[in-house]
């Protein structure tokens, strides 16, 4: 199970006893900010872009957009989401449960400035009714994110 895999990862950091499962879902923003009772922009939004024969994750701000523009600007391509199926075959985790967390070592992971206005953050933890709490440094740590990188603009 996903979740498991994130608690295993998250342990080496002493931060497993983090992970917050629900009983309802938290697969979406919206449904995450409800889960957790906080505001929609601290939800740290894990995308997945395919990139060449790959993929990439970006960590953004749970109330931002992909900026067209800044992406290609930064890696030189248009963004192409992950099709549906591809998500969990590629990056181990469901659609709604994505993390920064123990990926493939090929998937580079990149953490978007729009995240830096808060102290702390919530990811995803595997599993499409699940969060950790985690500090900004907590998740750079944690993600082993390649650099922080500006692709994103406010909803």
């Amino acid at each position: 199970m996903s979740i498991e895999k994130v608690r295993e990862h998250l342990k080496k950091y002493d931060l497993a006893e983090r992970i917050m499962e629900f009983d309802i879902s938290s697969a979406t923003v919206a449904e995450a900010a409800v889960a957790l009772g906080c505001a929609e922009a601290e939800i740290a939004k894990t995308m997945s872009f395919k990139i060449d024969d790959g993929a990439v994750i970006i960590v953004t701000a749970g109330d931002t957009k992909i900026d067209n523009h800044k992406f290609k600007e930064f890696f030189g391509k248009k963004a192409v989401m992950l099709k549906f199926e591809e998500v969990e075959e590629l990056l181990g985790y469901p659609v709604g449960g994505v993390c920064p967390f123990d990926l493939p070592c090929d998937i580079p992971v990149y953490l978007d400035n729009s995240l830096l206005r808060f102290e702390v953050v919530y990811p995803a933890a595997g599993s499409r009714n699940s969060a950790v709490k985690l500090s900004l440094k907590e998740l750079e740590t944690t993600s082993g994110a390649k650099e922080w990188i500006d692709v994103c603009s406010i909803k």
